[in-house]
């Protein structure tokens, strides 16, 4: 890429249907590591993938081929066992090449099965989950006392937000009114052992974060003509947001969507080749 920003400007049209292809291009990742010698979480993975795809391929500010511009607009994956769905759209934007995709989990490779600073575009070693927003929170407050015009965005999983470290950062964000920072719920109501509303209730989620300061917005998290406006509108001078995207664990593969099951798996050859129509035709 020979751009020196991805990111689109504010004021240019959406298009979903590259986005959409792209989009499929990382899922098709998703699967194939997979169906690898270690798995990987797939369900999170699928439900995070067009957001992953929204924000690296039109809203944020990045350079593929200098990972440390100074200029960078910051993402952390506070969800790090969704780090399939990373790797694959960093390597679909040219961070790394795709055939580096199928060193996954393996021990003399730099993808792990969180992510790790040693891949270029990974800003943080995440997965202990519960403490992405405090590091997002940290690059915030760095940007805004240095007067640069970085954004942050983190994205959570759902069910992380029964961590309490979640929302000792929410305040933080709140108390040094961090309008350059956004964070992003992956609401797939699905957590490893079941509905994060059986295990501990999260609704009213909105309610939650506005009650913390938190400006609160909606979207399709499948829907980019919802999804990468919502992600392009910069906080409201004076406190940061959180966009609240709905989504469905193992999307795009029917007979896992909406299924616990999907939370991690190893894919032999015939469930991925199963795994892999199914999406295809529903693309």
């Amino acid at each position: 890429m020979t751009v020196e920003t991805v990111a689109r400007s504010p004021e240019g049209a959406v298009d979903p249907a590259a986005l959409s292809r792209t989009a499929l291009a990382v899922r098709e990742h998703v699967l194939a590591i997979g169906a690898g010698a270690v798995g990987t979480h797939i369900g999170g993975s699928l439900s995070a993938a067009d957001i992953l795809v929204a924000l690296y391929f039109d809203v944020m500010r990045v350079r593929p081929h200098e990972p440390g511009w100074s200029g960078r607009d910051y993402f952390v994956l506070s969800k790090g066992h969704a780090s399939a769905a990373l790797y694959s759209t960093l390597a679909e934007l040219g961070f790394f090449p795709r055939s580096e995709l199928a060193s996954y989990g393996h021990p003399d490779g730099r993808l792990m099965a969180h992510p790790t600073p040693a891949v270029p575009g990974v800003e943080f070693a995440t997965g202990s989950l519960g403490h992405g927003l405090s590091l997002a929170v940290g690059l915030a407050l760095a940007a805004k006392r240095a007067g640069r015009a970085n954004r942050v965005f983190v994205l959570l999983g759902d069910g992380e937000l029964q961590e309490g470290t979640v929302w000792e950062a929410a305040m933080s964000a709140a108390h040094y009114r961090l309008d350059n920072l956004t964070a992003v719920v992956d609401r797939n109501r699905l957590q490893i052992n079941g509905s994060t509303e059986d295990r501990m209730r999260l609704e009213p989620l909105a309610d939650r974060w506005r009650a913390f300061g938190w400006q609160v917005s909606h979207a399709d998290g499948h829907d980019f003509a919802e999804l990468v406006p919502a992600l392009r509108t910069p906080p409201v001078p004076g406190g940061p947001a959180v966009l609240l995207a709905d989504t469905v664990k193992g999307r795009g593969v029917r007979h896992l969507e909406h299924r616990k099951q999907s939370h991690f798996a190893k894919l032999g050859p015939d469930a991925y080749q199963r795994a892999l129509a199914a999406l295809r035709a529903a693309a």
